[in-house]
């Protein structure tokens, strides 16, 4: 990482190191940032940037992203000191916003049953890419979003996603989702916390849209019970037992079940009585 150059001087005249030697290496630190103009953004920085970033953003979650953060990250501080941070942001929200442009097509070509799993995929992915995306930017953020736009860049990058492919989509999504609840483990359980979860992370107030299904998921983010409440919530009940009772789900006849137990717990008894008897002395 590229360091200030106030902080190599001072480092130098501290360690009692050469003069020659570090008036060298400030006039090379120097001749670099003063010399870099558009051309050098244009041919030698964001193009290192560029591939970096879409190397995130489209390999698959938990590979390997053979990419050098330190020169990324030095790659940025360098166009930041050169005030190329609004070029920077604007190129970068560009990249990432053709390229949800496309996963949101994509999304739309899916067929119901690919639909969800593709949703989730890209939902995660996007996750994954900002793990590295933001660290990368991060002397952006601190020197750029942060002190003249107000904002943080997670929070940023979060609104692109949540506007080009949550706010383009969640109708299909929320359809699909609320068809699946009514059909027990058409979705597993692990793939619904996913979305849900993912979901609320990205926009928590999309959960207002399915209260009942987000609530499953998401701890405290239903208003307390009140005794007006009760009918409804009855009702709801009512109808997901419903719902169960005509996809093939019957309630059992728990009499029986109550006899079985009963004439087990009855064998089991007799069994240790022949035992015991069996034991006496004769």
């Amino acid at each position: 990482m590229e360091e200030p150059m106030e902080e190599v001087m001072a480092r130098n005249d501290d360690s009692g190191g050469n003069w020659n030697d570090s008036r060298t290496e400030q006039e090379s630190f120097s001749t670099v940032m003063i010399n870099m103009a558009k051309e050098d953004y244009e041919v030698h920085y964001w193009p290192k940037l560029e591939a970096a970033i879409h190397q995130l953003l489209t390999y698959s979650p938990g590979e390997y992203v053979p990419i050098s953060y330190e020169q990324m990250y030095s790659c940025v501080y360098k166009c930041v000191c050169k005030q190329f941070s609004e070029r920077l942001y604007t190129d970068l929200n560009k990249q990432i916003e053709n390229h949800l442009r496309l996963v949101s097509q994509e999304l739309q070509n899916a067929d119901g049953t690919a639909y969800i799993p593709k949703f989730t995929a890209a939902m995660t992915q996007y996750t994954q890419a900002l793990g590295g995306i933001i660290p990368i930017f991060n002397y952006m953020n601190r020197f750029y979003v942060e002190n003249k736009l107000h904002s943080d860049l997670k929070v940023e990058l979060l609104r692109v996603f949540t506007n080009i492919v949550i706010e383009s989509h969640f109708e299909k999504l929320n359809t699909m989702l609320r068809e699946a609840q009514a059909k027990p483990f058409e979705v597993s359980p692990a793939v619904m916390a996913t979305i849900i979860k993912g979901l609320y992370s990205f926009k928590p107030e999309i959960a207002q849209k399915n209260p009942i299904l987000f609530a499953r998921f998401i701890p405290n983010i239903s208003p307390p019970m009140a005794e007006c409440d009760l009918p409804q919530y009855m009702a709801e009940t009512q109808e997901i037992q419903q719902q169960l009772l005509e996809e093939g789900f019957q309630r059992g006849d728990q009499s029986r079940k109550r006899r079985n137990d009963t004439e087990d717990m009855q064998q089991e008894g007799d069994q240790a009585v022949n035992q015991n008897v069996g034991n006496l002395p004769s």
